[in-house]
């Protein structure tokens, strides 16, 4: 579950947009997204943040394989 920073939301709903507080709790998250613009929505996953979680979190190794030899 993601938490909200409703400070920070309030203050770009209250004081960024200039909204009164009860058309402030009337809207919905995605409402405000939308009247916060492009820079409020969650951004496409470039190549060096890729890398970066590549190298935090990497693939395992492949699974080993027993070769057996039949004598």
């Amino acid at each position: 579950m993601s938490r909200l920073d409703w400070p920070a939301l309030m203050r770009a709903g209250m004081a960024g947009l200039k909204l009164l507080p009860r058309d402030f709790w009337q809207l919905t998250p995605a409402e405000l997204r939308l009247l916060l613009g492009d820079a409020a929505q969650p951004q496409p996953l470039g190549r060096s943040r890729l890398t970066e979680l590549m190298q935090q979190f990497p693939d395992g190794l492949p699974p080993q394989t027993k070769e057996t030899t039949d004598g």
